[in-house]
């Protein structure tokens, strides 16, 4: 039997009490929601929306916790591994964590109000401008859609509530294929970018293990993008910039390796196939493109009551249609060929390669 250093130890037992602190205080956060929200529910039971009940059964909280550990395991062998740092305190100043719980659990009636009342439309008549109308929505019923900066500090804090504090650790898998595209290479000579980064927890994850790494960080919103710089600072390797994903600011074939966590369960399906079309437009020959989504039935049949549940509880208009869609079909005309498929509990991981002329 190997023995464990002290330092290998030290790090195992540090990453569990942070990692576990996290998954307790999201999980902790979700058991009060869900209380605030049946409570809401008991008051308005005339205009409170009917959940159809899915066709197949849904996880147990043991089962979602076991596969969080699962999870975290697997991050945790990862960073040992080297393939990207062990994570820092996301959540190391406990003032603002504090001050984010509050507004996150002052935002909760707001949310069963739009649910409530269907109002989903209440960003795209409050902002102008030149953004796609499918953008123009309040996604998942939240406060100021993806368009202001309350919307912008909040949101972290509502993905790791909904997963249960296993965003951060689902997100860094796309560090996996990264590393084996970068390796052995001068990072400085290569370009990479994080497409529809929003409050840019990825980019900040990607610059950590790549210091020296040119890095696009784009996203249609200002408010999401300003994050971004507050997670990150203003560095000379960082590029943010406002821009649609089907109408990327780069020239042909000059990325390296590009990122889209979250993005194509937002996407109608029209624009799903121009953001594959573009992305794989950007991408030089031999490039990696790495998709990280929700997974799409099938995927995980114990999760698949869960996806199917979704989106009635949130809105999510393009969510059923993205279930069912053949991610590898819509690239491959495009010459970006599916490697690798891997699911990370909620996620999935998809590594594509730019194929090189013949």
């Amino acid at each position: 039997m190997a023995s464990v250093s002290i330092e290998d130890w030290t790090s195992g037992m540090r990453y569990a009490a942070t990692q576990g602190a996290r998954v307790a205080w999201y999980t902790g956060h979700g058991l009060v929601m869900r209380r605030m929200v049946r409570r809401i529910a008991a008051r308005h039971p005339e205009a409170t929306p009917r959940v159809e009940p899915p066709s197949t059964p849904v996880p147990s909280m043991g089962k979602l916790l076991r596969d969080v550990a699962a999870l975290l395991a697997r991050d945790y062998a990862n960073a040992r591994a080297g393939l990207y740092p062990l994570p820092g305190g996301e959540e190391a100043d406990f003032r603002q964590l504090v001050a984010t719980s509050r507004a996150f659990f002052a935002d909760v009636p707001e949310v069963a109000r739009r649910r409530r009342e269907g109002a989903h439309q209440e960003i795209g008549a409050t902002f102008e401008g030149r953004r796609p109308r499918y953008y123009m929505q309040n996604f998942h019923f939240q406060s100021g859609g993806w368009m202001t900066e309350e919307s912008a500090r909040l949101y972290d804090m509502q993905v790791e509530v909904l997963f249960s504090g296993a965003a951060g650790a689902m997100r860094r898998q796309a560090l996996v294929p990264v590393a084996n595209a970068l390796k052995g290479r001068d990072q400085r000579a290569c370009l990479a970018a994080d497409i529809a980064c929003g409050t840019g927890r990825f980019t900040a994850e990607l610059r950590g293990a790549y210091p020296r790494l040119p890095l696009f960080a784009t996203d249609l919103s200002e408010s999401y993008l300003n994050e971004t710089r507050r997670h990150i600072g203003r560095v000379a390797t960082l590029r943010p910039s406002v821009a649609k994903a089907e109408a990327l600011p780069l020239a042909d074939a000059s990325l390296d390796v590009a990122t889209a966590i979250y993005l194509f369960h937002e996407l109608p399906p029209k624009v799903r196939r121009q953001v594959a079309e573009e992305i794989a437009r950007v991408m030089k020959p031999g490039g990696t493109f790495v998709l990280v989504d929700s997974l799409q039935t099938g995927d995980a049949p114990d999760y698949d009551g869960i996806l199917e549940v979704f989106p009635q509880l949130f809105h999510e208009p393009y969510y059923q249609g993205y279930l069912k869609e053949d991610l590898a079909r819509i690239f491959a005309p495009h010459g970006l060929v599916l490697k690798e498929s891997r699911n990370a509990f909620f996620s999935k991981v998809m590594e594509f390669r730019k194929e090189r002329p013949s």
